[in-house]
């Protein structure tokens, strides 16, 4: 009886192998052919019903063989269609391109040319991460709004260049509080002055503007004598602007704290510098970055504002 049905199983098994061979060599055996009507046709019918990825391999076989011929618009849109459905953002955005350069007068050129854009968008990185496709995808969606000027996208397309915008503007105010947060002082305050002006009407500009006076404030700190009243001075300076600015801001009374103090560093720098003039001990520890010892007869007038 075990055998009975044990061979009955294998029976029902062989079939279905077969079955199943047989359906997969039918759809082989047309991608291999040179049958490209059959082929196109059947590409068409498997993307209608949502088997993209067995309409894909049957449309790649056929680009190369129908490049340049008349008709052949229909398979350069579907198949970039196709990849826009299995997701593969990149794949679509360069086919939906090379459809509308190749078929410009096209009705669905326009449709292509924005879709171009927005699979860039689609593919576009979170914020942290590399920016090149954002900006990639911020050029040519201006380019479908400066070719389509009338077209009933261009609100969409203005609204994801904002978008986008905004992406890179976060990215770059990130990267300049990385820099404070790391302690490289003097690239913070770079990097802060550098967003602040590429995003002008920035939503963080007003604590850009405070960690700048925080920044500046850190770089005296950790600077030399020498060069601390110049650097504490460019606080003030940040602070003053800061100050006057935004005299109601959460920030107002930690950038008037920070002003104080740089005075107080100033003072400070001062007298450690004067007491080292006539200090050999102290001017070489003072020094001790510098690569020429700089005799007492030839230092610097402690009543001139130290370079």
């Amino acid at each position: 009886m075990f055998k009975k049905y044990s061979s009955l199983f294998a029976c029902i098994l062989f079939v279905l192998a077969v079955a199943v061979t047989g359906c997969k060599s039918k759809y082989e055996k047309l991608k291999a052919s040179n049958d490209n009507a059959k082929k196109f046709q059947e590409a068409q019918r498997l993307y209608k019903r949502k088997e993209y990825s067995k309409a894909l391999g049957l449309f790649e076989t056929l680009l190369t063989r129908y490049r340049g011929q008349d008709g052949a618009t229909d398979l350069f849109y579907d198949n970039a269609m196709t990849n826009y459905m299995l997701k593969d953002y990149t794949a679509a955005a360069y086919h939906f391109k090379e459809f509308a350069t190749s078929y410009p007068s096209d009705p669905r050129a326009e449709e292509a040319r924005f879709y171009t854009a927005y699979c860039y968008y689609l593919d576009a990185p979170i914020f942290s991460l590399d920016q090149e496709n954002t900006t990639k995808c911020i050029e040519s969606l201006q380019l479908f709004i400066n070719l389509y000027p009338k077209s009933e996208r261009v609100a969409e397309a203005s609204k994801l260049i904002q978008n986008l915008r905004d992406r890179l503007e976060l990215k770059a105010y990130s990267n300049a509080k990385l820099y404070l947060i790391i302690g490289d002082n003097q690239a913070a305050v770079i990097a802060f002055g550098n967003t602040l002006r590429d995003y002008p009407d920035t939503k963080y500009a007003e604590e850009m503007e405070y960690l700048t006076i925080k920044a500046q404030y850190e770089y005296a700190h950790q600077s030399r004598e020498f060069k601390q009243e110049e650097r504490y001075t460019q606080t003030i300076a940040f602070a003053d602007q800061f100050i006057e600015k935004y005299p109601k801001s959460t920030y107002l009374s930690a950038a008037q704290g920070l002003r104080k103090d740089s005075g107080v560093g100033i003072t400070n720098a001062k007298r450690i510098i004067a007491q080292a003039i006539n200090d050999d001990k102290l001017y070489r520890r003072l020094a001790k970055k510098d690569s020429v010892f700089i005799p007492i007869s030839e230092r610097p007038d402690i009543h001139k504002k130290m370079p």
